[in-house]
């Protein structure tokens, strides 16, 4: 699944391309996890003024509207001059003067929503509950573990429900734990503020590494100018159960959170 890094790199990679065009045309494939929310033609003329984020949501901002995009389970996006005909699982494209941006999702996990603005019930409804972006200055450490002492639950579980902090997914909460050297399985209300700190500074630190490197491709993410991500080659425990732990040689261990793939180092990492 794109990840925050993911989305942020596909962002950066097609954002400025893109800025000042005006739609020409919007193509429906089949549909999506959700509808439009407007008639296609509705569009038309409307110009691209910017490309932002919200959590692992893409919002492309018209001079009237926003388009909230997500790329589900195994979406990308592709934008150029000129794209091949569609195949049968490109569900959206978004003709501009300036090139064509293209959804292509196989299971359709995806979603293409309008909004009039971010105030619109739709637009609160998907990214109101949010928690501060890990790489932004909303996300400080005093709140950051005022958020932690509200879960008894398991840390990493916390780290992915997006409300302490948006877009940690299962590869850099993994990393992230081992950097700062906590026990996955700790409860997130018993961290002391030190490693507290030490947690939210391993989480920009990694995510800041992983937009660097262009995310992570571990199936078939690529940016929108088709660039594939190198960060999972540089993983300290991520994918790694049964290897040695770069630190201190102990096997890498692999348990289940939550139907989610765990990786930590029982000796780097402390309950």
């Amino acid at each position: 699944m794109p990840e925050l890094p993911e989305v942020e790199v596909t962002r950066r990679s097609f954002a400025s391309a893109i800025e000042n065009a005006t739609v020409q045309a919007v193509r429906l494939g089949k549909p999506l996890r959700w509808p439009l929310g407007c008639a296609p033609e509705q569009l038309l003329g409307r110009r691209v003024r910017s490309v932002g984020r919200r959590g692992k949501y893409l919002l492309l901002q018209f001079d009237q509207g926003v388009l909230l995009l997500h790329l589900g389970m195994s979406g990308s996006l592709r934008f150029a001059p000129v794209l091949p005909a569609p195949g049968g699982h490109d569900h959206f494209d978004l003709v501009t003067t300036h090139g064509t941006l293209r959804l292509h999702d196989p299971r359709r996990f995806g979603a293409v929503v309008y909004v009039d603005s971010l105030a619109d019930p739709v637009a609160l409804k998907l990214l109101g509950r949010l928690g501060p972006e890990p790489l932004g200055n909303a996300f400080e450490v005093t709140g950051f573990q005022a958020q932690l002492k509200r879960h008894q639950t398991a840390i990493k579980s916390v780290l992915l429900a997006g409300e302490a902090v948006v877009g940690v997914g299962n590869i850099y909460a993994s990393e992230a734990l081992f950097q700062a050297g906590i026990r996955p399985t700790v409860s997130a209300a018993r961290l002391s503020r030190p490693r507290a700190a030490r947690l939210h500074a391993a989480i920009v630190k990694v995510l800041g590494q992983a937009v660097a490197l262009g995310g992570s491709t571990l199936r078939d993410f690529s940016s929108a100018s088709g660039q594939a991500g190198y960060f999972q080659l540089q993983t300290m425990v991520y994918g790694r159960a049964g290897l040695p732990c770069h630190v201190c040689a102990s096997p890498v261990r692999l348990i289940k959170q939550g139907q989610r793939s765990t990786f930590y180092c029982a000796t780097c990492q402390k309950p």
